[in-house]
């Protein structure tokens, strides 16, 4: 299992169920990096893409506890067992965690390798992602040239788990 996130000097994704800052070449790379896999993802996250619509070109896997939440193009499991009993129908290697900030914090450590946007800002934030530089399993093996966005600056960086716990 995978994950992919933008965060920025203190790690944070969001602020008022909303991203950060949107980076239009990020966003391309988040959609080639995902583009025919599984995306596991929370209702909140859904509810902020365009029209709250499941990404297209993948399975969408949301994790809801209401239970009268429904999707269309979508699949919704309640809990943690009922996502890792779904998961099991996929190749782990085709399994990308996208968010939000409690679906992270709760499959991160499941993840082998993670795909970090670092935006070189501090913004106003209320969520954020697990600091991988601080976790002694997480190293970063792969960091980009720079690029600029106006007056935002950020790397692509990717990171391995040296001991990712088993999910499935």
């Amino acid at each position: 299992m995978k994950t992919i996130v933008a965060v920025d000097n203190n790690w944070a994704i969001g602020y008022k169920n909303d991203l950060l800052v949107k980076i239009p070449n990020d966003q391309k790379n988040f959609r080639k990096i995902t583009s025919g896999h599984v995306v596991v993802l929370g209702r909140r996250t859904l509810e902020g893409f365009p029209n709250g619509l499941p990404l297209v070109n993948r399975t969408n896997i949301i994790l809801s506890r209401n239970p009268s939440f429904q999707v269309r193009g979508g699949i919704v499991v309640r809990d943690m067992d009922a996502l890792k009993e779904e998961l099991k129908k996929y190749d782990t290697d085709d399994i990308f965690v996208i968010g939000g900030e409690s679906i992270y914090k709760a499959l991160v450590p499941y993840c082998d390798e993670a795909f970090v946007t670092k935006i070189d800002y501090s913004y106003q934030a209320d969520s954020y992602f697990p600091n991988l530089d601080k976790l002694p399993e997480w190293e970063m093996v792969e960091e980009g040239e720079e690029e600029t966005c106006f007056s935002i600056e950020y790397t692509f960086r990717r990171y391995i788990n040296n001991s990712p716990q088993r999910f499935v």
